[in-house]
C-alpha cells in the first residue's frame, strides 16, 4: 500500500517530489518504508541515531498516525532522515500516555534524498485501527513547510489557522486487511490493555 504526500497541510500542491510512504505487513508488525527528498533543513537533531528523540517534530521529519476512530486512541510514528525516531501512544486528541517506545529503524541517506525502513510491532497499534494520516515537515522559521497526505479541506480553513496534525476528523480510512488478507485479525496488544488497567 503506497501513499504520496502531495499537498501542504492546507491543501496546496507541494513544490518538490512528494514524500512516499509504503506500508507492508510483516509477521512481527507493519513495515513502513519512507522515500523522501532530503533537505537537511534544519540540521540533524543532537540525539544519537537509532534512538528515540523527544521533540523530533521540531526537525526534518516524516510522520504517520494510525487511529482507532471510535476511541480516539492512536499511534504516532516520527522518522528523521538522520536516524532518530519518536513513537507516541495517545488516548484522546493530543493526550500522550506512552512515549519513547523502541523501534527497528534503518536509514539510507544520499545527497538529495533519503529512505527509511521501520518495523512497527503490532502491539503498538491501537485495537481496531481503522484511520490513517501522514505528514512531512522541513524548513525553519517562516520557511517551515508542513505537508499532509489528507490536508484540511479548503472550505474548512479559517483565517489565521495554524497547522495541527491532530485534527483526527480529517484522517481517512485504512483497512489493514487490504494489507494482510481478509483472514487476518489484529493481534491483541498487552501494551494497550495496560492502558485500560491504568485508567480503571
Amino acid at each position: 500500500m503506497e501513499f504520496r504526500i502531495k499537498h501542504t497541510w492546507d491543501g496546496l500542491p507541494v513544490s518538490h517530489e512528494p514524500v512516499t510512504i509504503c506500508l507492508r505487513p510483516d509477521n512481527a508488525g507493519m513495515l513502513m518504508e519512507v522515500h523522501a527528498p532530503f533537505f537537511n533543513d534544519p540540521p540533524a537533531p543532537p540525539g544519537e541515531p537509532g534512538k528515540p528523540f523527544g521533540g523530533l517534530w521540531d526537525y526534518e521529519v516524516v510522520e504517520a498516525f494510525f487511529l482507532n476512530d471510535r476511541t480516539e486512541q492512536y499511534l504516532e510514528v516520527e522518522l528523521c532522515p538522520h536516524g532518530q525516531y519518536l513513537l507516541l501512544l495517545l488516548s484522546g486528541r493530543r493526550k500522550v500516555w506512552k512515549e519513547e517506545l523502541l523501534l527497528e529503524f534503518e536509514v539510507t541517506r544520499m545527497k538529495t534524498k533519503w529512505e527509511g525502513k521501520a518495523l512497527l510491532p503490532w502491539s503498538y497499534f491501537p485495537p481496531w485501527t481503522d484511520k490513517f494520516n501522514a505528514f512531512a515537515i522541513h524548513g525553519l522559521g517562516e520557511e517551515r513547510k508542513y505537508e499532509a497526505l489528507y490536508p484540511v479541506p479548503r472550505h474548512e480553513l479559517q483565517e489565521g489557522q495554524k497547522p495541527d496534525f491532530h485534527r483526527l476528523e480529517f484522517f481517512k480510512d485504512l483497512n489493514l486487511k487490504e494489507l494482510t488478507g481478509e483472514d487476518w485479525e489484529q493481534p491483541e496488544s498487552d501494551l494497550w490493555k495496560s492502558l485500560t488497567k491504568w485508567m480503571d
